[in-house]
This record gives structure tokens, sequence and C-alpha cells, in this order.
């Protein structure tokens, strides 16, 4: 059960590796979407991963309904795997696999459950991360855990890059549980809950950046929020995109003024300054600071942000 990429990947290594020991017998994923400049209903990624495997597919729009339940139990699961699929799923729903329902989860739990662990990740300034196998409750990634995996957290990590890292050790620690499961060697650790931390759905308007926080704070925004929904702010009226800066020392000015151009633009931030390297007008490429701020005779002194 899942839906964006992250859970595709996961599912054809799953595909891949079945066989002898276990398999796949069917998968859910959210409804076709409308997507791009026309709208057109596509499928998700894991649809799309189902589609080229032949396996037999549910698009449930809701999924608290007797048919569903009843299509579910047709499956007979032993196990459901949920990666990414955005509900959280009733107990009913639960009861159907004969062993357990498990989660892939891309935070160490019970660190930044929700919706967005790998933004939250980021956001927080974490030096490491990782994914959690755990059994699913109705509660949000409440579970017993089962087993972790952790990597660390690069300097210049994008949620882009780090969700590749994750997809790839998620597949992984998720196929160590299956093993296991079948060597009867599952341990169930509780969940500390005063160690929980929580994640919200991300939104284009979590992106405005405002400059009276920290150049540290908004530098992680900024490869928090890439690819989606790109880090902005404004300037002449139009979105200003921002994909890569670097904190620097500036005491100079006040918050979202330019302070210096130099090679790249220096913008005055609420503690330091971040030097803009990479950005991305309205209806342009992606290009380096310094050349667009030279295109837009920008000076020091010129302001960005409302």
């Amino acid at each position: 059960m899942g839906t964006p990429e992250l859970a595709a990947h996961i599912l054809e290594r799953l595909i891949a590796e079945s066989g002898e020991t276990f398999l796949v017998v069917g998968v859910v994923t959210r409804p076709d979407q409308p997507r791009g400049r026309g709208q057109k209903p596509q499928q998700s990624e894991v649809a799309a991963i189902a589609e080229k495997y032949r396996l037999a597919t549910l698009k449930p729009s809701k999924i608290r309904t007797p048919e569903f339940l009843a299509q579910i139990k047709a499956f007979e699961p032993d196990l459901l795997v949920v990666a990414a699929y955005g509900r959280i799923l009733p107990n009913d729903l639960l009861a159907a696999s004969r062993i357990m329902p498990i989660n892939v989860h891309a935070s160490l739990l019970p660190r930044h459950r929700g919706a967005s662990p790998i933004e939250g990740t980021i956001l927080s300034g974490d030096r490491e991360t990782g994914v959690t196998i755990m059994r699913v409750v109705e509660k949000m990634d409440a579970g017993a855990m089962i087993h972790r995996r952790a990597i660390p957290i690069a300097d210049d990590e994008t949620t882009g890059s780090l969700k590749r890292k994750l997809a790839e050790l998620g597949a992984d620690a998720l196929l160590e549980a299956l093993e296991m499961f079948q060597t009867g060697s599952v341990v169930e650790t509780p969940q500390d809950e005063s160690l929980a931390t929580y994640t919200k759905i991300i939104s284009k308007a979590d992106a405005t950046i405002d400059w009276s926080k920290p150049a540290a704070e908004i530098e992680r925004t900024i490869r928090a929020y890439d690819p989606w929904p790109v880090a902005r702010t404004a300037l002449g009226g139009s979105d200003l995109m921002i994909y890569r800066a670097r904190v620097v020392e500036s005491d100079d000015g006040a918050p979202g003024s330019i302070v210096s151009i130099g090679a790249n633009p220096i913008v005055r931030c609420g503690a330091d300054g971040l030097e803009l390297l990479e950005v991305q007008s309205p209806g342009r490429k992606r290009m380096r600071a310094g050349d667009w701020a030279r295109g837009r005779r920008l000076a020091a002194g010129d302001r960005l942000g409302s």
C-alpha cells in the first residue's frame, strides 16, 4: 500500500526479490489524480510499477467501506506492507493481515512522525536519519518498532537526494524485516512517546522565506523544499525561487536586504547572512545567483521579501 516514488521503488525491489520465500499478491494506491498543465488524470508511481508487472491493483477513493475491506481480505494477505500511502488505516483493515500490518517510515521513530518526515529531518538540522519498520496501528506512526536502519545526512542534502537514499535503505530494511518474520526472530520495541515529534503536510505557502529568521534556518528550508515546493521570496512583484545558498557572517542591514553583490549576492538575515548560489526567476532556467543579480542590475540595499 503506497503512492509516491519512494513507495514505488520499494515495491519494485519487493517484486525483484519475491519468489520462493514471499510473493506480492496485490497493490493498493491512491486513485488517479489530475497532473500537469492539462490536468489530465495520471496514475501514481506505485500504480505504474504495478501495471508494469501486471499486479492486481486497487485504487479506492474511500478505505473505510465494507467493499474495500472485502477486497483486501480476498487477497488473504499474511502481511500488509505500507509505504507512504498517506492515510490512517482503520483497525478492521489492519486486522485483515494474518500476521501483521507493517509500515516503512522514512525517519528514525519516534522522531518525525507524520506526512513529511524527510523534510522535517532537514528542517530540524538532524545529523542522521534512516528508516523504521514498525507495526501499523490506528494512530499516526505510533506502533511498535521492528527494525531500524540509520544513515548520516550530508551538509548539502536536499529532500530530493535524501528521498532517493531512503527509498533504497527502506527497501533493504523491509527485506531484512521479512527475513525476521520468516525466521521467527521479530522483536517489537514500543516507541518512547516522550520523544515523539510530528511533521505536517507541506504546502506551497510554507516555502515563503522569512528573512527575519537566522541564516542557518533559512538555508535548511531551501534544502528541505527542493525539489518541491521550492523556497521562494518576493522581488519586484514576482517570486524568486532559491535552490542553493550558503551561510556567511554578516551583521549589516535589515533582514531581506542585499548587503553586497560580489561573486554572488549576500542577503542579510535575522542572524548572519545568506550567500545565494543558485536561483530561478519565473519562466527562466535555474542559474548562478551572481549572473542573475548582474542581469537584474541589483545593488546593495535592494530588498527581498514583502
